[in-house]
């Protein structure tokens, strides 16, 4: 289960993006941005292509997640469009077996990359999706 994090913000020109190749869906500035914000003793890949929209590959701690980021396709008042955060942790099979380990909106890597949403003065409306 992903942890799910939504936003607005008119900081983000999706036109300007580099084409994902293969599903026209934007993402990547947002990628960019966190990449930008993280300490370098936080490993975050170079943002890569999905069919959903964009993702990076992150190191919290010794764990592995993946960020994945899309832009909503129509944009709102004031140039503002949503966008959507997921962060996905690795698990072992026995830790999924054993139900250990499993991803909560209150994982570190989840407050932390929640924290600089947050923290940001044009971004607004920033919520995490209640677990279902």
């Amino acid at each position: 289960m992903a942890c799910v994090i939504r936003f607005t913000t008119a900081s983000f020109d999706i036109a300007a993006e580099r084409p994902n190749p293969i599903n026209p869906i934007a993402g990547v500035s947002l990628l960019l941005w966190l990449r930008s914000q993280v300490p370098a003793e936080l490993e975050m890949s170079e943002p890569d292509a999905e069919d959903w929209g964009w993702y990076a590959s992150v190191r919290w701690k010794g764990r592995a997640y993946l960020i994945g980021a899309t832009a909503a396709d129509e944009e709102e008042e004031g140039g503002r469009r949503e966008w959507m955060l997921q962060i996905d942790k690795h698990r072992s099979v026995t830790e999924k077996l054993m139900g250990r380990e499993k991803m909560t909106e209150h994982d570190e890597c989840a407050r932390y990359f929640m924290g600089l949403l947050e923290g940001e003065p044009t971004f607004s409306a920033v919520s995490i999706d209640p677990e279902p």
